[in-house]
């Protein structure tokens, strides 16, 4: 069990780093305030930085977390909505990334500015980048008398955050920031608790990247994060990539696309509702040294209906009259998706998911309707016909 006279001692430290007026006259009464007073939570992109809280964006390797948090710094350093997120206007932003040499970094970050159309100028003073090839980071280190935060470490950091007035630190990834065992619950706590001071300490959004473990293909969620489960605990929003599936490649359409899809789920939201799922597609940047390099986009799950016109659904309707086609799709070439996909011109292999939920959609609607239809054998079968006919 912790020494007494120890526990006294850390807690004179943690009290240290708070103001004397407050530290001093604990409790505290509460006074209720017209809420109308309060500032808003001071959010800095979406909703998931925010000033003086820790962030974390969890995923397995090779989905593309890092290219994914260089768009989105761009975009805050920028001041436009590259990838469709609100962002503050003016902000500056520090990228940290540990493991990429700097001619990788460039690479990434100039195929993205390519692609996105961003100009030098528009992030002139506002974009900071360093790699942990060129210098190391360790802010705690574990040791025969325990966990020791490396004090000189995070005031380095602070003073740089002070004096270029960074809004937001991107770490990535977080297992490179710190020399202590990643499944130690009360090591991680006091390592990710360091970062949520610091980020408190400089009024800025800290951002800690993390890998996911193996997951066996099963879909990962934040509480997939490798190691200790108590750096999700400090963070105040937490966000997972997932690589998109064949079987939702085939649904949406894009399974003979190369590039990478994979999906947003903002899944540990403290301070806000929790998102709704996005999609980002890596699309491919070609530069002029030869090099291809990958590039998060915004890329928006295809509507069931995209092209689809009332024409073409009586279209569909005059195919199908008087012709009973059967309703399962197990029904070989008497399908009634082989008709639907002929009049709007769909592969019956491909978009066999797709022409499902539009045959659904219609049957919901009363534009066709299910009904019994005896066959050559005598037995019932579930056939379509027109309902309630279409008009242009």
């Amino acid at each position: 069990m912790r020494d007494f006279a120890d526990m006294a001692g850390q807690l004179d430290a943690h009290r240290a780093d708070f103001p004397r007026d407050r530290a001093d006259r604990l409790p505290t009464a509460f006074v209720w305030r017209d809420p109308s007073t309060i500032a808003p939570r001071p959010w800095l992109y979406g909703r998931h930085l925010i000033r003086k809280q820790v962030s974390v964006t969890v995923a397995p390797g090779g989905v593309g977390k890092s290219s994914l948090t260089i768009c989105e710094a761009l975009a805050m350093a920028s001041g436009r909505e590259l990838l469709g997120d609100w962002t503050a206007s003016d902000l500056k932003v520090w990228i940290y990334n540990l493991e990429d040499t700097r001619d990788e970094l460039d690479r990434r970050i100039i195929a993205a500015m390519q692609h996105h159309s961003v100009a030098p100028d528009e992030i002139d003073g506002r974009l900071y980048v360093d790699t942990g090839r060129e210098r190391t980071l360790s802010t705690a280190i574990q040791t025969r008398d325990g966990i020791q935060i490396i004090k000189p470490e995070m005031e380095a950091l602070a003073k740089e955050i002070a004096e270029r007035e960074i809004d937001v630190l991107v770490i990535d990834p977080f297992v490179s920031s710190h020399q202590v065992s990643e499944n130690d619950n009360g090591a991680i706590d006091l390592v990710a608790k360091e970062w949520a001071r610091l980020a408190d300490h400089c009024n800025c959004a800290i951002e800690l990247v993390h890998h996911t473990r193996k997951t066996n293909g099963e879909e990962a969620t934040t509480e997939s994060a490798r190691g200790a489960t108590a750096l999700l605990g400090a963070a105040r929003s937490g966000r997972v990539l997932n690589k998109m599936s064949d079987d939702l490649k085939a649904e949406a359409g894009v399974q003979d696309d190369p590039a990478t899809y994979f999906a947003i789920t903002r899944d540990k939201a403290n301070l806000a509702p929790v998102g709704k799922r996005e999609w980002r597609r890596m699309a491919s940047v070609h530069l002029s040294n030869g090099d291809s390099v990958g590039v998060a986009e915004v890329w928006e799950w295809p509507d069931t209906f995209d092209g689809v016109t009332a024409k073409e659904l009586l279209s569909v309707q005059n195919a199908i009259e008087g012709k009973h086609p059967r309703y399962s799709d197990q029904a070989g070439d008497d399908w009634a998706g082989r008709i639907v996909a002929d009049v709007l011109g769909m592969d019956t292999t491909s978009d066999r998911k797709r022409l499902k939920r539009i045959i659904e959609t219609w049957l919901k609607s009363g534009a066709l309707v299910k009904v019994k239809v005896r066959g050559e054998d005598r037995k019932e079968r579930p056939c379509l016909e027109v309902g309630e006919w279409a008009t242009e």
